[in-house]
C-alpha cells in the first residue's frame, strides 16, 4: 500500500498510472475502520485496476463541535486493516491540504429540498459540509467509480447530486448495510458504546424490521408511532426522527397507495451518541 499525504503528489502518481489503462475506484472514509468500510473495499478491489481509500475527519461536516472532538481516531489500526485487506492508495491528508484557503468562504452547493429534510433539518450545514468535502477529494482522486455504504441513504442522494451538478462521469456505487449480529448497523460510532448500549441500540434494527413486516397501503401514522415506542422504550434519550418516506425523494408518506417504493430513516441518541439507519420497505401482505 502507497501512502500520500500531499494532494498533488496524490494526483501526479494517479495522472500516470492512467495513461497505462484500467479504472479507479475510491472508498472515502473517516476512519475507525470497520468491516462496512472494508467490504466497500474489497468491491472496488475486485473491478478496478487501483482502489484508493481516504481517512480524513472532516470538520466542516460537523454541526456540533462535541460530535467532531469525541469521533473515535484509530488511525494505528485503520493502517494494518488497510495493509491487510490490500488496499493499493491510501490518502491521509491534514486539514489545510483539503482546505488550503481554510475552512471559511467555502463553496455553496444547490442541494434543493434534500437540505431541508430528516439529517439536512437536525444537522444544519452538514450536508454543505459534505459536499465540500466530497467535491475536493473527487476532485484530486477523480475515480471512474465511488464506493459508498447504504447507512447513510439520504448522504448517498446527496453526493449523488453533487456529481451531477459537477458533470463529472463517476458512477456511484451504494452497497448494502453491514450489520452486527444484533442487527445493529454497524458505524464508527459504535465504539462509543458500551456492549450493553450496542445491545439497546439493535432496537432500531428491531424498529425498521417491524415497519417492514407491518407495512400495508393506507395511513402510515400508526406504524410510527410504534416504531418511536420501541425506540423511547429501549432507552434512548431522543428521537429526532422515524420516518417514512419515498424512496425515491425522502418526501414522507402519510398515506401510502401500495406501489411507490418506501424507505425508513430513523436518527436517534443512546447515551449522547446519534445513531442512524434505514431500510428500504418491501409489502409482504
Amino acid at each position: 500500500m502507497i501512502l500520500f499525504k500531499r494532494a498533488a503528489d496524490l494526483n501526479k502518481y494517479l495522472t500516470i498510472k492512467s495513461k497505462s489503462g484500467g479504472s479507479l475506484g475510491f472508498v472515502p472514509t473517516m476512519g475507525a475502520l470497520h468491516a462496512g468500510h472494508i467490504s466497500l473495499l474489497e468491491k472496488s478491489k475486485k473491478v478496478n485496476t487501483l482502489t484508493v481509500c481516504s481517512i480524513f475527519v472532516n470538520p466542516t461536516q460537523f454541526n456540533d463541535p462535541q460530535d467532531f472532538a469525541k469521533y473515535p481516531v484509530t488511525l494505528e489500526k485503520d493502517l494494518l486493516t488497510l495493509e491487510l485487506c490490500g488496499c493499493d492508495i491510501l490518502f491521509l491528508p491534514s486539514v489545510e491540504e483539503i482546505y488550503p484557503q481554510g475552512t471559511t468562504g467555502l463553496r455553496i452547493f444547490d442541494l434543493g429540498y434534500l437540505e431541508t429534510i430528516l439529517e439536512g433539518s437536525y444537522r444544519p450545514g452538514h450536508f454543505q459540509g459534505v459536499c465540500q468535502v466530497m467535491n475536493r477529494l473527487l476532485e484530486i482522486v477523480m475515480p471512474d467509480t465511488l464506493y459508498l455504504g447504504q447507512k447513510d441513504y439520504q448522504q448517498c442522494m446527496v453526493i449523488k447530486r453533487l456529481i451531477a451538478l459537477n458533470g463529472w462521469p463517476i458512477q456511484l456505487t451504494v452497497s448494502a448495510t453491514l450489520r452486527e449480529n444484533t442487527g445493529l448497523a454497524m458505524s464508527s460510532r459504535n465504539m462509543r458504546l458500551t456492549v450493553i448500549e450496542k445491545e439497546k441500540a439493535a432496537t432500531i434494527y428491531k424498529a425498521l424490521l417491524y415497519l417492514n413486516q407491518q407495512i400495508k397501503p393506507g395511513g402510515m401514522v400508526a406504524y410510527k408511532t410504534k416504531a418511536e415506542q420501541m425506540i423511547t422504550e429501549a432507552g434512548f434519550e431522543k428521537i429526532d426522527y422515524v420516518s417514512i418516506a419515498d424512496a425515491d425523494t425522502l418526501q414522507p408518506i402519510t398515506n401510502w397507495n401500495g406501489q411507490t417504493p418506501l424507505v425508513a430513516l430513523v436518527a436517534a441518541f443512546l447515551n449522547g451518541v446519534r445513531l442512524i439507519d434505514n431500510m428500504q420497505l418491501i409489502n409482504t401482505l
